[in-house]
């Protein structure tokens, strides 16, 4: 366990979390080769020891999708990118095309995270930071980089709860075969999509699936679907990638950058980590 235990960011936020997930259940063998009737072409995908993919370990985009879903140019503080929209398009009613282009012409300080607001899901899982995902027999749990936001989500089969939202959404997952199937509601209204103001309602639903296309590599797609704001469900998928070159993740605390930036903060050596 002290093996395992100094791979955990130390925060109090994480280690709590840490707790959270053990007392959920055992956690399962890190690496076991994949056998049975799957074929060589999964042999190389890691395994806990009741057969599940093992998903654990330190993941991150190599896309700019948090600047922008769709295709898009580069701009101040954003590089260019390729769409990972299926198709292309997101298919907006027409008032809420209209609202995702006021959305962009404010993006700067229209945008929840400029003020450091919580990204919600999905973007959360394509911002450019990395996170480390932790598996149990009962759940998954993903503590992120940005700001030791983390999510929880309940392989057990209990149901979401009623009648509150939640900055990130209420998720609960299944195993479909090799792939980890994750239900997520009970979204608020206030995040957004992108840096580029693509939007939803309080009505979002989504439907997110990992799977394991090799051990370093971890497709995750999203199916979005919000009957307020678009004409038709619609779909997001990127890989991501295992992180080789670091045994935990670090810290990057939003509102203390941003005081810091402004002046507000000052750092005391004390009680400041001073780097390497």
């Amino acid at each position: 366990m002290l093996q395992f235990l100094i791979l955990v960011p130390r925060t109090l936020a994480t280690l709590s979390l840490l707790a959270l997930t053990l007392s959920l259940g055992t956690v399962l063998d890190p690496v076991v080769a994949a056998q049975g009737p799957s074929g060589a072409a999964r042999a190389a995908i890691p395994r806990t020891s009741d057969g599940r993919p093992n998903l654990q370990g330190i993941w991150q985009v190599r896309n700019t999708a948090a600047v922008d879903l769709l295709d898009h140019p580069a701009t101040q503080g954003g590089r260019p990118g390729w769409s990972v929209v299926e198709g292309g398009t997101i298919p907006y009613q027409p008032w809420a095309a209209k609202k995702k282009a006021e959305n962009y012409a404010a993006r700067t300080t229209a945008d929840p995270m400029a003020t450091c607001f919580l990204p919600g899901v999905p973007r959360i899982m394509y911002l450019d930071h990395p996170f480390h995902i932790f598996q149990t027999r009962d759940a998954v749990a993903v503590t992120f980089e940005w700001s030791q936001v983390f999510r929880l989500i309940h392989t057990n089969g209990t149901k979401p709860v009623d009648g509150i939202e939640f900055w990130m959404g209420d998720s609960r997952g299944r195993w479909e075969g090799d792939t980890l199937v994750v239900n997520v509601t009970n979204h608020n209204d206030k995040t957004w999509f992108d840096r580029a103001g693509n939007f939803h309602s309080e009505q979002l639903k989504l439907e997110e699936r990992f799977t394991l296309e090799d051990a370093d590599t971890l497709r995750y797609e999203v199916t979005v679907e919000d009957q307020k704001v678009f004409t038709r469900p619609w779909k997001i998928s990127m890989p991501l990638h295992r992180q080789k070159d670091t045994e935990r993740i670090l810290e990057y605390q939003c509102q203390a950058e941003a005081s810091e930036a402004n002046g507000a903060f000052e750092r005391d050596p004390k009680t400041w980590f001073p780097g390497r």
